[in-house]
């Protein structure tokens, strides 16, 4: 195990009682030691809500995971080879309900974990792709859609809890997405997008069998989010007339809405508990999720536990509207389930995800940073310093672009970046223009323009860091995934001598290829995608232009590329090309398939190999040294 030793040397004049150094130990930990943190999410309460339901991948790929009120050590309920994410216990009985693919092929169906432990797929059809549109107020029936009479559009079914025989009750020919259905199931909305910042909102009426536009302005987004317990208002999201999404209410009889709920960052989601005891509001402020919990009655927040330099997130409340559970995380530490009692304000902390053997003062708070790009544009973006990071010891730096497009770096712990930074590398993760999260002009402002306007954005992050004064302005590097990857890819492409390395990771280098072959059912945001993109049929020429694997002369710097062999949005194919391509150019290049992934890593195992290999390939090719320890001293 690596470490990196602080001496402190303390002026005498200062403490004259002791002339001693200080000796401070930096553990520098493994990629294993940090895999072995276990990542959860989701949480159902189980009928008598004595227990809780949630999805973990401590067995390595994700299961689920039972756990009691009064935090015992939790049960894994399945233990399936195949990532399984929980959707919730069924509304009178212990059954339960999980969610999985194949290998990552994102063809989803949904399975029930009966109570004898035994696991059935309730989806008959093979290559139908099925997901859960929630549960009915009456708690008789849940809500599902699939795509197994058309493969482009998602159907809606209700499904009897006991019979769990599928009903058809939207056939979906006009490729909508729907949305949600009213308590008394005779309300459906349905959503129309025409780009990324302009969506259709309509009303289907399954008695009348009436199709209502509810909502339609050009350059405007509406989002349905639910009805009211008595069905006569529908509660939903816009950016009507303002740069953030806000929460209003519609009368469904007169169309008239009424604001709820708005602040200065765009609210993300929002909902009521059960029977309309509380409202959650989820605001996206700057890169960080607060959670609001309102009481109808009084109209007052809830006072959540104080939790200083955390954040609250995925809160879910109980159908009695007595307990909520919630996660708390940091940079420095995974999310935690706990659960909260409304009746006393009482909170406990139900699960322990970080490895005990990382010391959480080892690891790095991220920061919001700003800087100007090459228009002056101000690019948000999170920063990551390694401890011993000075000007003394300036460090290697990695530019991390997120996925999308349309994506966002946000606050929170990624052992990824913990590994990377722990062991000497600092990290930029830049929010570049027409990343969500900071108003509806700026997310616009990569159309047509990828590629280009947004990778100078990710060029310009290097002049913040040499201002930082402690980054090595020589060893700069550009990493990302997805819509990231493909940012790797035209950095290393179209501005070849302005990274030191680059790290693809399952990236669109082929644009033409990849939207000719987006999956059949993204049929309905496909008019969007070409919106913002390109149109394959008609702009060739440009997407040509932008495609990275057709420039791949120009890659002279070393270059990894790793990719899942099941991904069905970014195929194998691309990655197998402009590997191939590279390599032509005499230039070292390093290419990991793992076999049993789609679009992102779910496997533990395939985690560890992934940034271990990263790694070395950074500490080779970037870092340039192989230093076992590091010895720094500081004076004051």
């Amino acid at each position: 195990m690596k470490r990196i030793l602080f001496l402190l040397i303390v002026p005498f004049l200062l403490f004259a009682c002791t002339n001693q150094s200080v000796k401070k130990e930096i553990e520098q930990y493994t990629i294993e030691q940090f895999m072995n943190n276990i990542s959860v999410s989701g949480s159902s309460f189980s009928p008598n809500e004595s227990k809780i339901i949630f999805s973990s991948n401590k067995s390595g790929i994700y299961n689920t995971y039972e756990i009691g009120l009064e935090g015992d050590t939790a049960t894994q309920l399945t233990k399936r080879k195949e990532s399984t994410y929980t959707i919730g216990y069924f509304p009178n009985d212990d059954r339960v309900l999980i969610s999985s693919d194949k290998g990552g092929n994102e063809i989803y169906h949904l399975y029930i974990r009966e109570t004898d432990g035994t696991i059935n797929d309730i989806i008959p059809y093979e290559n139908a792709r099925a997901s859960f549109a929630g549960w009915s107020h009456d708690l008789k029936s849940f809500f599902i859609q699939m795509n197994n009479r058309d493969p482009k559009y998602m159907d809606l079914y209700e499904v009897d809890i006991e019979t769990l025989e599928p009903k058809l009750i939207y056939e979906n020919k006009d490729g909508y997405f729907v949305g949600t259905i009213s308590n008394d199931k005779n309300l459906i909305t349905l959503t129309k997008p025409v780009t990324r910042s302009y969506t259709k909102m309509f009303l289907y009426n399954r008695e009348t069998e009436e199709l209502t536009k509810l909502k339609d302005i050009e350059e405007t987004v509406f989002r349905p989010l639910e009805f009211s317990l008595d069905s006569k208002y529908l509660y939903y999201l816009t950016d009507e007339n303002s740069e953030f999404t806000y929460l209003l209410s519609m009368n469904l009889e007169t169309q008239e809405s009424e604001t709820v709920y708005q602040t200065d960052w765009d609210v993300m989601y929002a909902y009521h508990s059960h029977n309309e005891k509380y409202r959650v509001v989820g605001i996206n402020q700057d890169a960080q999720t607060v959670v609001k919990v309102f009481d109808m009655k009084s109209g007052m927040e809830v006072a959540f536990p104080d939790f200083p330099g955390m954040n609250i997130s995925s809160v879910n409340i109980a159908r009695s509207e007595n307990l909520m559970a919630f996660y708390v995380a940091s940079s420095r530490t995974p999310r935690n389930l706990y659960v909260y009692n409304f009746e006393n304000g009482d909170s406990k902390k139900l699960t322990n995800t970080l490895n005990k053997e990382i010391n959480p003062n080892d690891l790095v708070e991220s920061v919001v940073v700003r800087y100007k790009s090459f228009d002056d544009l101000e690019i948000p973006a999170i920063l990551y310093k390694p401890i011993n990071a000075s000007a003394k010891n300036k460090v290697p730096a990695l530019v991390w672009v997120h996925g999308g497009p349309g994506g966002q770096s946000r606050v929170g712990y990624r052992a990824s970046i913990q590994y990377f930074v722990n062991h000497g590398y600092a990290i930029i993760a830049v929010n570049n223009r027409g990343s969500s999260g900071y108003g509806k002009t700026f997310y616009a402002l990569d159309d047509r323009k990828h590629g280009d306007h947004d990778l100078k954005d990710c060029i310009y992050a290097k002049n913040y860091l040499a201002e930082t004064g402690w980054v090595d302005t020589e060893k700069i590097g550009i990493i990302g995934g997805s819509y990231g990857g493909y940012m790797t890819a035209a950095a290393l492409t179209f501005t070849p001598d302005e990274f030191v390395v680059g790290v693809n990771i399952f990236g669109v280098t082929n644009w033409l290829r990849t939207l000719k072959s987006i999956p059949s059912w993204w049929e309905a945001q496909r008019k969007a995608l070409y919106k913002e993109l390109g149109d394959p049929s008609v702009d060739s020429a440009y997407l040509y232009k932008i495609s990275p694997l057709f420039h791949a002369e120009n890659i002279t710097k070393p270059f990894m590329v790793l990719q899942g062999a099941n991904d069905p949005r970014v195929l194998k194919v691309e990655s197998d090309e402009i590997v191939e391509s590279a390599k032509a150019n005499g230039v070292p290049v390093e290419y990991v398939v793992f076999d049993d992934e789609g679009h992102g890593f779910r496997k533990k195992e395939n985690e560890i190999e992934a940034y271990g290999r990263i790694l070395k390939f950074l500490d080779q090719y970037l870092k340039g040294d192989d230093i076992e320890d590091v010895l720094i001293w500081i004076t004051l």
